[in-house]
């Protein structure tokens, strides 16, 4: 089966960006065992309270940043849509008793745009963006993501975009890649020895037992996508660390497989 996988997508200049994380991306389509017939993406960026799933002809690209430089602002992704996908992925989550609903206006947020322009730059792989719910448990989050894991038997590529040490307030912007904060460390350690033995009893109990995660995920809806991406992966359990650097001492720039 096709793999699933999450991967941080830092800030949003990370499409611009030279460093050794968006180099392990650009080259990472060459590891799939094959191309995708098509992408399904679950963006922190994109939040519903019903599970919204994008059917589309073409997706629009969505600029939800300020600041950066203007180059960002030019760049399109005009990946497309498979609305036979989404409709079979609707009806994967209404047999697992997941209410959905189809979304046909939405553009492509930065937390998928970004990653994929660099993992598969010329978006002619048809998408479908599906959002993610802060308000389930995290249990609910996994068992949403395993009512998706057929897809992965019809090379459906299954993503979580998020960031699993991500808290903006405590970045040091002068920070280098070699200066880590201890904390946002340990944190990321904790979570890859679970994520590693697929201890989902203590992984859905992380905000109360792991090592400074109000500070690590002071809010949730970045760390959901792991979730997500795991859960698509029930069916063989094994998860592999591809890739972890950090940026501004504790952004956490990671990558897992589930396979």
């Amino acid at each position: 089966m096709m793999p699933s996988f999450f991967f941080a997508h830092g800030a949003p200049s990370l499409v611009i960006e030279d460093h050794e994380y968006t180099r392990f991306l650009k080259q990472f389509a060459s590891t799939l065992p094959r191309r995708p017939k098509g992408i399904v993406i679950f963006s922190a960026h994109y939040e519903s309270m019903i599970q919204e799933i994008g059917s589309v002809d073409s997706y629009g690209t969505i600029y939800d940043f300020s600041g950066f430089p203007d180059e960002m602002y030019r760049m399109t992704y005009a990946a497309p849509g498979d609305k036979p996908l989404s409709t079979q992925v609707s009806e994967l989550l209404l047999g697992s008793g997941i209410a959905n609903r189809l979304d046909t206006e939405r553009g492509l947020d930065h937390g998928s745009w970004a990653v994929l322009k660099l993992i598969f730059p010329e978006a002619d792989i048809p998408v479908v963006a599906l959002s993610v719910n802060r308000h389930l448990t995290n249990k609910q989050q996994y068992e949403l993501g395993k009512a998706l894991g057929k897809l992965r038997e019809q090379d459906i590529l299954i993503i979580g975009s998020g960031g699993i040490v991500h808290n903006l307030r405590r970045i040091s912007w002068g920070a280098g890649p070699n200066s880590i904060d201890s904390w946002a460390m340990e944190f990321d350690k904790w979570i890859e020895e679970r994520l590693t033995t697929w201890n989902t009893d203590e992984l859905f109990r992380y905000d109360e037992l792991a090592p400074n995660a109000r500070m690590a995920v002071p809010t949730n809806e970045h760390f959901i996508p792991v979730l997500l991406a795991m859960g698509s992966g029930d069916a063989s359990r094994e998860a592999k660390l591809l890739h972890r650097s950090y940026q501004w001492g504790s952004l956490s720039l990671t990558a897992w497989q589930f396979s």
